[in-house]
C-alpha cells in the first residue's frame, strides 16, 4: 500500500449488507432443528436466543430476530456457515443418488438397453433377469394405465443396488 492509496471505511450501503447478512443467517438459525443447532458454533447467550425464537410467533418472533441479528454481529459468521454448509452436503448428496436412481429407472422404462449394460457393468450382484422382469412388468402397468406398483418396486430395486454398492 502506497502513501497515496488510503483506507476507505465501508460505505453506509455495504454495512447495511452486511448486517442484512447477518439477520438472514440468524432467521435461518431459527430455522433448524434442535438436534442440528447442536453442532453449530454458537454462543451460550446467542443459542439461547434462537431456541426462545422457536417458540415465538409474529411479532414477538420479529423483534427476537432483530435481537438475535444483533447478537450475530459477535459471532464468528464465516465458521457458522461453514457449519451449516456442512450439515446440507449429506442432504444434497443424498437428493443426488435419488436423481441419478430416478435416472436409471426412468431409461430402464423407455426401453435404454444402453442402461441396461451400465447397471450390469456397475454391480456386480445385479440380477439381470429379475431386473428384466421388474422393467416388463412396470411397462405393462404403465401401457394398460394401472397404478405403477411395479415401477415402485424398481426403483426400489435399484436403490438397493446403489446403496449395496456405496456401502462396500
Amino acid at each position: 500500500m502506497t502513501d497515496t492509496e488510503e483506507i476507505r471505511p465501508k460505505s453506509k450501503s455495504q454495512v447495511k449488507r452486511e448486517l442484512h447478512a447477518l439477520h438472514d443467517l440468524g432467521r435461518e438459525l431459527v430455522e433448524l432443528p434442535g438436534k442440528a443447532l447442536k453442532q453449530i458454533p454458537l454462543s451460550e447467550e446467542t443459542l439461547d436466543a434462537v431456541l426462545e425464537a422457536k417458540q415465538l410467533k409474529m411479532e414477538a418472533l420479529r423483534r427476537q430476530l432483530k435481537h438475535i441479528g444483533k447478537l450475530m454481529r459477535d459471532e464468528d459468521a464465516d465458521s457458522i456457515r461453514i457449519a451449516l454448509d456442512k450439515l446440507r452436503q449429506p442432504h444434497e448428496k443424498e437428493v443426488s443418488e435419488f436423481h441419478e436412481v430416478e435416472g436409471w429407472r426412468d431409461s430402464l422404462l423407455a426401453g435404454d438397453d444402453a442402461v441396461l449394460g451400465e447397471l450390469c457393468g456397475r454391480f456386480v450382484d445385479i440380477d439381470r433377469q429379475h431386473l428384466r422382469q421388474l422393467v416388463r412388468n412396470a411397462q405393462k402397468e404403465r401401457d394398460l394405465n394401472k397404478p405403477p406398483k411395479s415401477a415402485r418396486v424398481l426403483f426400489r430395486y435399484l436403490k438397493a443396488l446403489s446403496e449395496n454398492n456405496n456401502d462396500a
